[in-house]
């Protein structure tokens, strides 16, 4: 589900509300301008294809010249974007796309920070569901930017059995079962990743078996690698819990598929970046 379009709408209601009575004040309604989107600190670049739709939404008669992509690396002092037309409607735009463009880019760099790191591994970055309320869609999206990979975008998408899941279901094996008919019974395709604890969770969901994807979750590098082996690619697997920047890699030549990082999304700084008329 992407609720993209739904929350510019928001936005622009949050922001704008009955009017931008600074600009409706001061600047004449046929005054025209341009300006340009000023980066001032090196970064990946994202939220450009997305800057352009806000500024069409809030008036479709400007015009939106693009001179870099998002994912590109750029430098301070790089120009992204001008925007050409009326200087009233430039000016109720650019606190939103600033807004976005800002956190999307933060976010975008510092996955790329993280992926740059698994530099030649199979190792795939995943993102998690630690994003900030109604701002998901555009978060991962910057995930995706900075070279990362989406996990599960909500509860409705995979099925996800964690710790609590086990412990109120009152152990694996009836998690497991009670899920397989689940999806049978309301028609569902779904695919099933289940966490281990520790090497005799692991073995317990072995027995059970016909899932897809193994999460170990605070495993040590040795119970890991044993994990691994132990799983012997009948499914993917996924290291998970308090994996760092400084960690990463060697959890990776553990030899998992994935690895989740929550710090993609909810441990970032946003980029500073300025919309400056020309």
């Amino acid at each position: 589900m992407d609720y993209t379009n739904e929350l510019i709408e928001i936005a622009i209601n949050e922001d704008i509300g009955d009017g931008d009575h600074t600009s409706l004040s001061c600047i004449p309604n046929n005054a025209k301008g341009k300006a340009q989107l000023l980066v001032k600190e090196n970064c990946i670049i994202a939220g450009v294809d997305l800057a352009k739709v806000i500024f069409n939404k809030i008036d479709s008669n400007l015009i939106f010249t693009q001179l870099i992509n998002d994912g590109e690396a750029v430098s301070a002092g790089d120009i992204v974007f001008t925007i050409e037309g009326s200087s009233q409607t430039i000016l109720q735009a650019e606190r939103l796309v600033l807004n976005f463009m800002q956190r999307m880019s933060g976010i975008a760099s510092n996955t790329n920070r993280y992926v740059s790191l698994l530099d030649g591994l199979d190792t795939k970055v995943l993102d998690t569901r630690k994003t900030t309320p109604g701002l998901r869609t555009i978060e991962k999206l910057a995930v995706k930017i900075g070279g990362g990979e989406n996990h599960r975008i909500g509860l409705y998408d995979m099925i996800m059995i964690k710790d609590n899941h086990v412990d109120y279901a009152g152990g694996i094996e009836p998690a497991i079962t009670s899920t397989k008919k689940y999806l049978a019974k309301n028609n569902k395709d779904l695919k099933i990743e289940v966490e281990a604890r520790n090497l005799n969770e692991l073995n317990e969901i072995l027995d059970v078996g016909g899932i897809n994807r193994i999460m170990l979750d605070n495993f040590s590098f040795e119970d890991m690698r044993t994990a691994v082996k132990l799983i012997d690619n009948k499914y993917e697997t996924e290291a998970s819990g308090g994996i760092t920047f400084e960690t990463l890699r060697e959890y990776a030549e553990c030899g998992v598929d994935f690895i989740s990082v929550g710090a993609l999304t909810h441990q970032i700084n946003s980029i500073d970046l300025s919309l400056k008329a020309i």
